[in-house]
């Protein structure tokens, strides 16, 4: 009977024993495991976006020479023309009366210097006289001629190979020289010109971080660049910067600058819009998980895990992002160890339990889920 006392004491005592032993060991495993990764370096390439606007290399504004009715449109938009096909023809009566009429000046001058040849060499008159009649007969000649001109250039033909824009007027419309919209615009797009605006802020980074002695290096040494059509798919081809203004617009504060592509199929039209996206490389450059960082008041933090494994608040520079990473600057440095997830239930000088993981595992681009 007195054999169950003695166990209860017993077992009390071993209670007590437990419960103050290895007190470390205790508050150890009441602290929550998280997982930790140790930053690395990699080569991050990111982008840089400005729109666009794209021309063909080669185009030109077509313009009447002459004033006259639009008797005939020879082409239609999107229409392929090779230089020297006519375009348009204007209507040319009135200046074939006024050849008519000019013609008719030539000839009588030309009998008046005829008459007074033989008259000068017999003495009977002045050679003054037929010095003035001739130049009457080149007058008459030169007004013919300028008539004639102007009946050729109511024959519109293009001046470039290229393919017909919009066109503005159609069969009826009187046009002029002085008309400030074009009768249409021709453009070899077999390459085009992407041209966009680079700010004050993006030149200068240009200038201080790309190779090259002066602009036109620094640009020869720029990686190929995308266009983003604007259906948001890459364009297929790749294209080259070659050149910049070099001096900033002091209405808008932008330097310009322009690229070209190859343009065999002619997916990209004269005046298409687009994004151009020039790739930033960051070589051997410190990198963290975004999903590892957090912001507070406009400055963005990791947990970087300390000696005793307490998870420090460390406000961290960002160079850029791409691929779910940032390239860090400043903050913290290769080899370094961070909360990897979780970081959101943490607070400065946490006490965790770090539980090691790979890098990679936790840099991956997180998936979209559809609901």
């Amino acid at each position: 009977m007195r054999a169950i006392p003695y166990a209860k004491h017993f077992l009390f005592g071993l209670a007590i024993s437990l419960s103050s032993c290895n007190p470390n060991e205790q508050r150890v495993a009441q602290q929550p495991s998280y997982p930790v990764i140790e930053v690395p370096t990699r080569t991050l390439t990111t982008y840089k976006s400005y729109p666009t606007h794209i021309e063909g290399v080669v185009y030109s504004d077509i313009r009447a020479k002459v004033q006259g009715y639009i008797k005939k449109v020879l082409v239609d938009e999107g229409e392929r023309v090779h230089k020297g096909q006519p375009l348009f023809q204007l209507e040319t009566q009135s200046l074939s009366q006024d050849a008519d009429a000019a013609n008719a000046k030539v000839h009588s001058a030309r009998i008046e210097v005829d008459e007074l040849v033989p008259l000068v060499e017999s003495g009977i008159v002045s050679p003054v006289q037929l010095e003035i009649a001739r130049a009457h007969l080149e007058s008459a000649k030169s007004i013919y001629n300028s008539i004639v001109a102007d009946i050729a250039y109511a024959n519109i033909k293009s001046p470039v190979n290229g393919f017909v824009g919009a066109i503005a007027f159609r069969e009826g419309t009187l046009v002029g020289p002085n008309d400030q919209t074009p009768l249409t615009r021709v453009a070899d797009i077999d390459r085009v010109y992407a041209y966009f605006s680079m700010g004050e802020v993006d030149y200068l980074n240009f200038l201080q971080n790309t190779k090259g002695k002066s602009l036109s290096e620094k640009i020869k040494n720029l990686p190929g660049v995308s266009l983003i059509l604007p259906s948001g798919e890459t364009y297929g081809r790749k294209g080259k910067i070659q050149t910049a203004t070099g001096q900033i617009n002091p209405r808008i504060g932008t330097v310009r600058f322009r690229a070209i592509l190859d343009n065999p199929n002619h997916l990209i039209a004269d005046g298409n819009s687009g994004i151009i996206k020039i790739p930033v490389v960051y070589e051997n450059t410190v990198v963290v998980p975004q999903n590892a960082t957090y912001e507070q008041q406009g400055q963005t933090y990791v947990y970087k895990v300390s000696s005793d494994n307490r998870a420090r608040a460390t406000a961290v520079g960002i160079q850029a992002g791409a691929d779910n990473l940032y390239a860090i600057r400043a903050g913290v440095k290769e080899g370094d160890k961070i909360v990897a997830k979780g970081i959101e239930k943490l607070r400065d000088g946490t006490p965790i339990t770090p539980r090691e993981v790979a890098f990679d595992s936790m840099a991956k681009q997180p998936e979209t889920v559809f609901k």
